[in-house]
């Protein structure tokens, strides 16, 4: 079907990627983003829906309004409040797991128990509700096991953030209760934990796609969760400082500083294994529940050194794209974003056969970091920036200074007035752009991702210099 209308549910980065596949296609007429960012207006074909349109009801209006053919939905938090189910009750068709099935990150508690019924690889692990049984078992944890560590991670949604890995029982301790009692980080998401054998070897983000009956692997991206490279002690210091945070050493854990794809070190024989120990059975173990899974869906893993370096194990389900993998997977993929979605929905994946460019894709995320200057004569607090409290509402500058080969994917922008009456793009959240280059080898990628974004300023802005150093 062509002149076909498309709904983005996103306000991020994430959303940025997928409305500009989506606009690629010769199937698509005109895609509208909601509730979008500064940057959702900036690709072809593609414009912000009604201004503040947000909440599902109001989502499901416009869609009706405007006879909207397809819906995709980015974000978690949309899955888990079953906006896949409403559209579905009023015939629409909307690309994403329901209610029941979003659970699996919306509860990792929830998700770990299915996994280990399902038989599927996982770390050891233990669900808590009540802070001191948590503490209890990670005294006896370190007392019986020395020389191992603990992952403690907020049961619910926590936007990327909620998982603390642990390096002695200190921090093991420090971790529940910064979760589940004060200053309880995550909120009501932190009510439960998991707390999990920590597993040494080579994090992967395995992405795919499921119909509900089978499931396609998608390329992957090698992803940069830590908010500092290893070498910035000295940073990693003052931002816990700055935090409150009595592990000083502790590099936190963001949304996602960047990444580049295609995976270094993901071969077609692990990406098999992948597929037969943990995809598919997910897939069917979900069906033969009476769930089926329909939409995008990616697994954390480590593949563990402790198995030959070849064994992977589920650390966490997410059911939707990443951010920022997505910045980086999607302008690689060369099949149509929009026959894919319909294949989805038609229980057809059988079809469709998914095509890559052998380009590479980086992507560096600029951040609201610490800011270094006075917000006014009067100075103001002092906060340690993006993954913690941040900054807001500072102006933009250079991004017209940017070469149009590079894409700039808007993660937390705004259009406001400046003090002198001026449009001008401000910054709205922690993560605020990510700059993606594109090139024949990975080295290229790089460098034009980097060398673009110090084009681009704003009072604390801050992102890591390392990534795809080590891989060129």
């Amino acid at each position: 079907m062509s002149g076909a209308k498309v709904l983005v549910v996103d306000s991020g980065g994430r959303g940025n990627a997928i409305a500009h596949a989506f606009a690629r296609s010769c199937q698509v007429k005109e895609v509208f983003v909601a509730p979008g960012n500064a940057g959702s207006a900036t690709m072809d074909k593609c414009s912000l829906a009604v201004p503040g349109a947000r909440s599902i009801p109001q989502l499901l209006e416009f869609a009706e309004g405007q006879e909207i053919d397809l819906t995709f939905v980015g974000p978690e938090g949309y899955l888990s409040d079953g906006m896949v189910d409403l559209f579905q009750e009023a015939g629409l068709r909307i690309v994403g797991p329901r209610k029941e099935a979003a659970i699996l990150e919306g509860s990792k508690c929830y998700a770990k128990d299915l996994l280990r019924d399902m038989g599927v690889p996982i770390p050891a692990y233990r669900n808590f509700e009540d802070p001191l049984a948590a503490r209890e078992f990670v005294d006896q944890f370190y007392l019986q096991n020395p020389g191992e560590n603990l992952v403690v991670k907020a049961d619910g949604l926590a936007a990327g953030k909620g998982s603390i890995v642990c390096s002695s029982r200190e921090e093991a301790l420090s971790a529940v209760d910064r979760i589940m009692v004060e200053p309880r980080l995550f909120g009501s998401a932190g009510d439960r934990v998991v707390i999990e054998r920590r597993l040494h070897g080579r994090e992967l983000m395995f992405f795919a796609v499921a119909d509900g009956k089978s499931i396609l692997p998608l390329e992957s991206a090698m992803d940069y969760k830590q908010a500092f490279s290893p070498e910035e002690e000295v940073a990693i210091r003052l931002f816990n400082r700055l935090s409150g945070n009595p592990t000083i050493d502790h590099n936190p854990n963001t949304g996602g500083m960047g990444g580049f794809s295609p995976h270094p070190w993901l071969d077609d024989e692990l990406r098999d294994k992948i597929m037969d120990r943990i995809a598919r059975p997910t897939i069917s173990g979900l069906r033969q529940r009476g769930i089926e899974y329909t939409g995008l869906i990616y697994f954390g893993l480590m593949i563990s050194l402790e198995d030959g370096g070849r064994e992977p194990y589920v650390l966490e389900i997410n059911v939707r794209l990443g951010d920022p993998e997505a910045e980086v997977i999607l302008p690689r993929l060369e099949t149509d974003f929009y026959l894919l979605s319909e294949a989805i929905l038609d229980r057809d994946l059988g079809s469709i056969e998914l095509e890559w460019s052998r380009d590479f894709c980086l992507g560096v995320c600029a951040i609201s970091g610490r800011v270094i200057k006075s917000l006014s004569s009067g100075g103001g607090e002092e906060r340690p920036g993006y993954p913690g409290e941040h900054y807001t509402n500072m102006p933009i500058f250079g991004l017209e200074k940017v070469d149009p080969r590079t894409i700039v994917y808007h993660n937390g922008t705004a259009i406001g007035l400046d003090s002198k009456g001026n449009r001008r793009i401000f910054t709205t959240g922690g993560r605020v752009l990510t700059l993606v280059g594109r090139g024949a080898s990975l080295g290229e990628a790089r460098d034009m991702a980097y060398e673009n974004i110090r084009r681009i300023r704003f009072n604390g802005m801050r992102y890591r210099r390392d990534i795809g150093k080590g891989y060129i």
